[in-house]
């Protein structure tokens, strides 16, 4: 599955931010959707102190990845 519409427009960590939990949406089951909330919550607090623009923009383009490898592991299992 290819990113959601408007990955590439996704630059600070508020629009990572939404975009995630837009991606959480698409999950299957509500406890799924639960758990990816939660953790995504967790990421954006411990990552709150983050001030480097580079560093930021590797987690950004992390996030995206690991995001879209979820979305593939759920819904290819149908």
């Amino acid at each position: 599955m290819p990113p959601l519409p408007g990955a590439e427009l996704v630059r600070t960590p508020r629009h990572l931010y939404r975009y995630l939990l837009r991606c959480c949406r698409l999950l299957p089951s509500a406890a799924v959707q639960d758990h990816y909330r939660h953790a995504v919550r967790q990421s954006f607090n411990s990552h709150a102190d983050e001030d480097d623009p580079e560093r930021i923009r590797m987690i950004i383009q992390r996030a995206i990845s690991d995001a879209d490898w979820i979305l593939d592991k759920y819904t290819q299992k149908k």
